[in-house]
């Protein structure tokens, strides 16, 4: 288990960034699109420096996001890796915004490059992993002091193995970052994005793999993809239903049964944890 943040780091910032389910790019070179972007209903808006900006846009791109979050707008940035050229400007031109809640360090490969960038910026980092050297050093990653967070940028990390980024294929790295961030003491990994726009059910199928493998959030590309993320990821009906019983059940101590299932101390946790998740803020209840 890492030590705590580092103490610059705003408490606030830091929680918004553990706890948040839904991640929504917004290109940083279209600042017509940052209010609608805030208010569509992710947890978070990711103002992009990186992969939705063409080199030639990113000085304006950096204007523009600065502009936006010194007067009142408020959001996560999306910076380019330590090893692009754009870096360090990216990372200059966020110092003091009063609106920063937090970085996410594109392909993100040591614990040092998200401590350069967090005491640099003063806000918690999300280390997005992209690359075979940060999914084997994602435990490192995780214990840096200013890392809240661990994200997967699938599409990319397939792109640097010569894989497809298929659920099969990428199966071994969504299980490093997941223990990677439980061993640290961090919530569930931010998972990559779905590139179907128009096909709900290959969202549904993405979250749901998600989150049976432990990661409990998602980066979306979409306003459309923000509803059916949160739905994906709350606990179902039956779920819910399921562990009300197992947990009235366990009360007494001993091992019993419910629906046919033995109940002891391992399931009646389980059940906690899925109506804690039920109970967060904005959960149907």
């Amino acid at each position: 288990m890492r030590p705590d943040l580092q103490p610059h780091l705003p408490a606030p910032n830091v929680q918004v960034l553990r706890s948040a389910m839904t991640f929504l790019f917004v290109p940083g070179d279209r600042p017509e699109r940052f209010a609608k972007a805030a208010t569509a209903g992710a947890d978070l808006g990711v103002l992009d420096l990186e992969d939705a900006v063409a080199d030639k846009d990113k000085a304006a791109a950096r204007t523009s996001i600065a502009n936006w979050l010194e007067s009142g707008g408020r959001g996560v940035v999306r910076v380019n890796g330590r090893e692009s050229s754009h870096h360090d400007d990216d990372v200059a031109a966020l110092v003091g915004l009063p609106g920063l809640a937090g970085v996410m360090l594109a392909k993100a490969e040591s614990p040092e490059a998200a401590d350069a960038v967090s005491l640099r910026t003063g806000v918690p980092v999300i280390a997005l992993i992209e690359t075979a050297r940060g999914v084997a050093g994602a435990e490192d990653i995780a214990t840096s002091r200013s890392v809240a967070r661990l994200a997967f940028g699938h599409l990319d990390y397939a792109q640097d193995l010569g894989a497809e980024p298929t659920q099969p294929a990428m199966l071994h790295a969504r299980a490093i970052l997941v223990q990677a961030s439980r061993l640290a003491g961090l919530p569930g990994p931010v998972d990559g994005v779905t590139t179907h726009l128009d096909n709900t059910d290959v969202l549904a199928a993405d979250v749901r793999h998600a989150k049976e493998l432990g990661m409990s959030g998602k980066l979306l590309i979409h306003p459309k993809q923000i509803a059916p993320t949160q739905a994906g990821f709350k606990p179902d009906a039956r779920s819910v239903a399921w562990a009300r019983k197992v947990v009235a059940a366990g009360r007494s101590g001993q091992a019993v049964r419910v629906d046919g299932q033995m109940v002891d101390a391992p399931v009646v946790a389980r059940a906690e944890a899925i109506l804690a998740r039920f109970e967060q803020p904005g959960a149907d209840q």
